[in-house]
């Protein structure tokens, strides 16, 4: 870069200030890469944060694309297969095939609730065990996502205090360099829109992979959601076919003694007899009657 410096009619001190902002313009280069290896202490942090988050988002985005596409196609598979299914048992031995896929996973819980709980019960426990497997999925598939969504949201900002930084830093070096010229302001300006850039350049393909893969999540998980329905009524169905467990046998009472059988039916016919037998009430004799004289 070349710095003209006029010496007629110019003070000392500003001759000065001209060199001294040649040899800095001479020092650092206005080329991207120098401002970020050569950029002051708060916005050098705050670059380096911001290009770590670019990476991440795209290191997360990879990760959460091909989960998805694995989950999507176990899905598929065993959606075809379990449609086909005629009982529970079946749709129960599909699960064991597809573990990749949530609806088997789903599937597998209803079984192991299926086949240890009472059967008279199942009807109203299956729908809860099927909407806890259901929750434990979809958090699941949720994971990193709250990343991209920090990432995506705080970017900005956080490429924003680099930029504030910047142009105070500017005006600092203006003060203590007694110029405006632009090789006083160029590398300070240049280190604060570099670190907008790069903020941006973080946040917006975090915003987008969140939306785009939030939105496949939620559609894969709603088909899910959709059939477990009619695994449950399935299952259901087959519990209600099982015969009921028997429950504890009472010991069996021991026949009486016969000598006490005896005397039970002797005391029962003495009570028949006498109630049977008609009351009688006893007639009053009359007295003697003596002779006449």
């Amino acid at each position: 870069m070349l710095v003209l410096v006029a010496t007629t009619g110019t003070s000392p001190v500003w001759g000065q200030a001209a060199a001294s902002a040649s040899d800095t313009a001479t020092a650092i280069a206005l080329d991207p890469l120098s401002l970020i290896v050569n950029a002051s202490g708060p916005v050098f942090f705050v670059v380096w944060l911001l290009i770590g988050a670019s990476v991440a988002v795209w290191f997360i985005a990879a990760l959460k694309l091909m989960q998805l596409r694995r989950w999507t196609k176990a899905e598929k598979a065993f959606e075809q297969e379990a449609n086909r299914a005629l009982s529970a048992e079946e749709v129960f031995e599909l699960a064991k095939l597809h573990a990749e896929s949530p609806g088997a996973r789903i599937a597998s819980a209803l079984q192991e609730r299926a086949t240890s709980a009472d059967p008279q019960a199942l009807a109203a426990l299956l729908p809860s065990v099927a909407r806890r497997a259901l929750v434990t999925e979809e958090k699941r598939a949720s994971t990193m996502m709250p990343s991209l969504a920090s990432i995506g949201a705080a970017s900005p900002f956080v490429g924003l205090f680099g930029t504030v930084y910047g142009i105070m830093d500017a005006f600092l070096r203006i003060g203590r360099e007694k110029s405006a010229s632009l090789p006083v302001v160029a590398p300070a300006i240049g280190e604060a829109l570099i670190a907008t850039a790069i903020g941006l350049f973080a946040a917006i393909p975090a915003v987008v992979a969140y939306n785009a893969i939030a939105n496949r999540l939620d559609e894969l998980m709603a088909g899910v959601e959709a059939s477990t329905e009619g695994w449950v009524a399935l299952a259901t169905l087959a519990s209600d076919t099982r015969p009921a467990q028997p429950g504890p046998t009472l010991p069996k009472s021991q026949p009486l003694p016969l000598a006490t059988t005896n005397k039970r039916k002797t005391t029962d016919a003495h009570a028949t007899n006498a109630a049977t037998k008609p009351f009688s009430v006893p007639t009053p004799t009359p007295p003697p009657v003596s002779p006449s004289v």
